[in-house]
């Protein structure tokens, strides 16, 4: 069974930063692309960043673009995501998924699993 475990959210002042943590088990973790999606309040769950399966290839949301980074440790089945600057718009549910692909898809439907979220809370 495949599971993911977020972690690392919390409440930060606008301007500072958080690095949240999605660790995977239950499958090769080393071959598929990774994303990180959010859900702000009353809103659709959108995409925020993704990375292809090598690590080599990186997509960002505009909105965020500059912003975050986000990286993998394949010996450690995780993807992280720094976020830094923070704006009080990037309050949300923060959810990792795993890629139905090697690439990093920008759509939540090539996603084949979640976790359970965390929440990221920036006050202004």
């Amino acid at each position: 069974q495949v599971q993911l475990v977020e972690s690392g959210g919390g409440l930060a002042q606008a301007g500072g930063s958080l690095r949240l943590s999605c660790v995977v088990s239950g499958r090769a973790f080393s071959i598929y692309a990774m994303g990180w999606f959010r859900q702000p309040p009353g809103k659709e769950r959108e995409f925020v960043s993704a990375i292809s399966w090598s690590g080599g290839s990186t997509n960002y949301a505009d909105s965020v673009k500059g912003r975050f980074t986000i990286s993998r440790d394949d010996a450690k089945n995780t993807v992280y995501l720094q976020m830094n600057s923070l704006k009080a718009e990037d309050t949300a549910v923060y959810y990792c998924g795993t890629d139905r692909s090697p690439w990093g898809a920008t759509v939540k439907y090539d996603y084949a699993y979640w976790g359970q979220g965390t929440q990221v809370t920036v006050s202004s």
